[in-house]
């Protein structure tokens, strides 16, 4: 049976490879040969003051919009076209972390029953203010990042070819790498779907969610998305709260949680190739998942209490 799973899995992490390598490729060529028109300079001057808060430059904006409106892969497509310094990577990483791919997977919290102004609100919020707290607690970090197998551009490329060949170049290395990770990671998530493994692991999830403040029957939900993302765990975190009967309360802490913390093996393991510790980025995620969580639960138990009061 395993041998079946590997064969799927890597079908499946080719053909993934695919879909978001169409994404990846042509957006980090459009950005390296827009770096090198006056189009991106006047856009990037334009926001530089804004970013400056984030401990950020102008051009980081490029990767955080890409991931906060198309997905997690094309902003780091935005990250491999730029030469930043680790410590703006690792803000980036973070806040993306938090942030990304807002339109699909607010879509997904509304399919369950969760506010979409919920969603967006809280990770906003949480990238927003974890690069300011980043920004001025850390002073380090100023070399200039090393992404993976590709080198850091010693010289400015000038002229129509020496720009294209770059922009092929970076391009075609962004795709090598994803697929480097995306590959086994769908092989192991397909052995996690044979093998019955996720039944496993919502067993248990249950004590920790019941820790948070959700009943047990919440596990189900919290672990497709800690293994496979609000987006790729969808179908499984949609159908465990409707065969699951669980509340809107659970579900939106669920989510609130899952905003801070979901798909810890993909979305931290995707940052290897951009040269930055994926511990501490792991570590941030889930403290801050596991604090605003609590700290929610204790708001809504506090309301309901004194409803209840008000109605006694």
């Amino acid at each position: 049976m395993w041998k079946s799973s590997i064969k799927d899995g890597g079908l499946i992490g080719l053909k993934t490879t695919w879909t978001l390598g169409k994404v990846i490729f042509p957006i980090t060529l459009i950005v390296v040969v827009l770096q090198h028109t006056p189009v991106l300079p006047w856009i990037i001057k334009l926001i530089e003051p804004l970013m400056g808060i984030l401990g950020l430059s102008g051009d980081a904006a490029i990767p955080l919009v890409l991931g906060n409106f198309l997905n997690l892969y094309a902003g780091i497509a935005g990250i491999l076209s730029l030469d930043l310094t680790v410590k703006e990577v690792f803000i980036i990483a973070v806040m993306m972390s938090f942030s990304h791919n807002l339109i699909i997977e607010s879509a997904v919290a509304t399919k369950v029953g969760v506010k979409i102004w919920i969603m967006i609100a809280v990770r906003l919020g949480l990238a927003i203010f974890s690069a300011i707290v980043i920004n001025l607690m850390w002073s380090g970090g100023q070399e200039i990042a090393q992404y993976g197998i590709m080198q850091v551009q010693e010289q400015q490329a000038t002229g129509i070819f020496s720009i294209a060949m770059l922009a092929l170049s970076k391009a075609f290395y962004g795709v090598i790498q994803l697929a480097m990770i995306v590959i086994p990671l769908m092989i192991g998530i397909q052995l996690l779907k044979d093998y019955k493994w996720l039944n496993v692991f919502s067993k248990w999830m249950a004590p920790f969610t019941k820790l948070l403040g959700m009943r047990e029957n919440t596990s189900t939900t919290m672990a497709a998305g800690l293994i496979f993302g609000l987006a790729y765990g969808a179908g499984v975190m949609i159908q465990a709260v409707k065969e699951d009967g669980v509340s809107k309360k659970d579900v939106t802490l669920a989510f609130i949680f899952l905003v801070g913390c979901h798909a810890v093996i993909e979305d931290t393991l995707i940052f290897l190739p951009l040269g930055i510790p994926i511990l501490p980025l792991l570590f941030i995620r889930l403290i801050t998942a596991v604090l605003l969580t609590l700290i929610v639960a204790a708001i809504w138990k506090h309301l309901d209490v004194k409803r209840e009061r008000g109605f006694a």
